[in-house]
């Protein structure tokens, strides 16, 4: 064989691997044959992560990127032992190697961009198709796309997926909604690549509309309050026991084998226990300005929105607020003054009740949590899977925990739970933790170690128990300077003052009977 031919058989075997890969129909006409099972669009690690997770559980999925040559790297380099991972170069070719009706996954940046790649697909889609936004997108945006497509026959999923590239690639949590007619088709490779917990998926169909980001919402508001709770137990031993590093890690590593079992007290040990070159904690060199990306401060705000009193949220959001005041905290620490900790006592002994402060603060942010996801429900009209909620939450996402179990069955038991401090274990719970809680606050307090978590979560259980606040006083400053009016206790109600009527009175004798307008902001 000459020299030529020889090149041009390498040339056309080259060629007819290059189209295999591609899913061309090699030796007929140049057709495309739709063989990817699932598609993504977004090769960012999260993108390239799950693509392979997808790959592992045999199906076959279509990668495409923005940059096209991302994709060639990606088949040729992480993906190049799989070989039902197909890559396309053009939005017209990854939609036409799918399967009808097209799944296809957005990975990309929330926001504008979704919308971009949205319109990008739609000339090529067909009444049917679904389109799954992954991303942390806000709610709203995610309510508006499933009505904008379905108006165009597209069925639209906005899914939370937690767990980081780890979880991508391994199991994540998966919570899935928008349009329900979509989960049917969705529901195997969603419910086979997600986390297993106890043998069970930690995915299953959230609800309506923007549901499936809303939960990942108050997810990710979650998660920063259990990371602000855990900073505040960290600061404790080390300003108010004097704790060395490697000391408070092996009390996080025996807090992770009782109640506080889960990943972020898993990787607190580690970080605590890692030392820089010179052999002293990395941690204590890391700058104490913390960043956030806005999903906590979503969960806040949506709290204040619906009037609930997500108050462990907020303050988590508020102390990485603060701290991100590095250059004035530094001049305000010159001139302020405030006791320095010291502590007497038995160590063993605070340490135990640190860990029931630190349980027993992590049950109220979860009940602030469920208590909002409940009153969004009926706020938005949702139908909301509260048992499958807590499941989903259960492996796979940052949030993972042994505590996540009891609040299943908590919800499984009484899917009209009130509120989970009604239920017997947490009852128990609560009650058995009280006295080291209260310890651990007032002991802060005095000591000038801020808590901001630990304090507003038990301001809050002390109010959640109080039959009568003090908010009959503040109700008749607001009718005294602005007329707004004020309903009787149902005990004291007469023809004056009649039960569920708005009363107004003429404190001063100067400022007549005209009451305002009554209204809930």
């Amino acid at each position: 064989m000459t020299e030529k031919a020889v090149r041009s058989n390498v040339d056309g075997k080259l060629a007819d691997s290059s189209a295999r890969l591609a899913g061309i129909n090699v030796g007929g006409p140049a057709r495309i044959n739709p063989s990817g099972d699932f598609g993504l669009i977004g090769l960012a690690v999260m993108g390239q992560n799950l693509i392979m997770n997808i790959a592992d559980h045999k199906f076959t999925i279509v990668a495409f990127n923005r940059t096209v040559a991302k994709v060639d790297r990606f088949l040729s380099n992480e993906a190049k032992d799989y070989p039902n991972i197909v890559g396309a170069h053009s939005m017209e070719e990854f939609v036409l190697k799918l399967k009808k009706p097209r799944r296809i996954m957005l990975l990309v940046m929330a926001g504008k961009p979704v919308d971009d790649f949205i319109n990008a697909l739609l000339p090529f889609v067909e009444k049917g198709d679904i389109i799954i936004d992954g991303g942390n997108s806000h709610f709203p945006d995610t309510t508006r796309r499933t009505k904008a497509l379905a108006e165009k026959g597209i069925r639209f999923v906005g899914t939370g997926v937690s767990g980081g590239e780890e979880g991508a690639r391994y199991g994540p949590s998966l919570m899935p909604g928008g349009n329900e007619e979509a989960w049917p088709y969705i529901k195997e490779i969603f419910q086979s690549v997600a986390a297993k917990s106890d043998g069970e998926p930690c995915c299953d169909w959230v609800g309506d509309e923007g549901a499936g980001h809303y939960v990942k919402m108050v997810h990710n508001g979650i998660e920063y309050g259990d990371m602000q709770l855990i900073c505040e137990a960290y600061d404790i031993m080390k300003r108010g026991l004097g704790l060395s590093a490697k000391e408070m890690s092996d009390v996080f590593a025996e807090w992770n084998k009782g109640v506080l079992d889960s990943f972020l007290i898993e990787i607190t040990r580690d970080v605590l226990n890692f030392d820089d070159d010179d052999g002293t904690p990395l941690v204590e060199k890391i700058l104490d300005s913390a960043g956030q990306k806005g999903t906590g401060k979503w969960t806040a705000i949506n709290a204040l929105d619906l009037g609930m009193p997500v108050t462990l949220i907020g303050e988590a959001v508020f102390a990485r607020c603060l701290s991100s005041l590095k250059q004035e905290r530094g001049r305000a620490s010159k001139v302020l003054a405030g006791p320095s900790p010291k502590f007497t006592g038995d160590k063993k002994e605070f340490l135990a009740n640190l860990e029931q402060a630190l349980y027993a603060s992590k049950i109220i942010s979860y009940a602030q949590g469920f208590m909002l996801i409940q009153n969004a429900a009926k706020e938005y009209k949702w139908k909301l899977n509260k048992p499958s909620i807590a499941l989903m939450w259960r492996g796979g996402c940052i949030i993972r925990s042994v505590f996540l179990k009891d609040i299943t069955s908590a919800y499984r038991k009484d899917p009209d739970l009130e509120n989970l401090l009604f239920d017997d274990f947490f009852n128990k719970a609560i009650h058995n933790a009280q006295a080291g809680w209260r310890d651990v606050v007032s002991k802060s307090a005095l000591w000038g170690v801020p808590t901001p978590a630990f304090s507003t979560a038990l301001s809050w259980y002390d109010g959640y128990r109080t039959k009568d606040l003090p908010a009959n006083l503040l109700q008749a400053q607001r009718d005294y300077f602005g007329a707004h009016t004020f309903k009787i206790k149902p005990e004291y109600a007469n023809a004056k003052y009649p039960e569920g009527k708005d009363n107004h009175v003429n404190w001063t004798g100067r400022g007549g009977d005209v009451s305002a307008s009554t209204y809930q902001a």
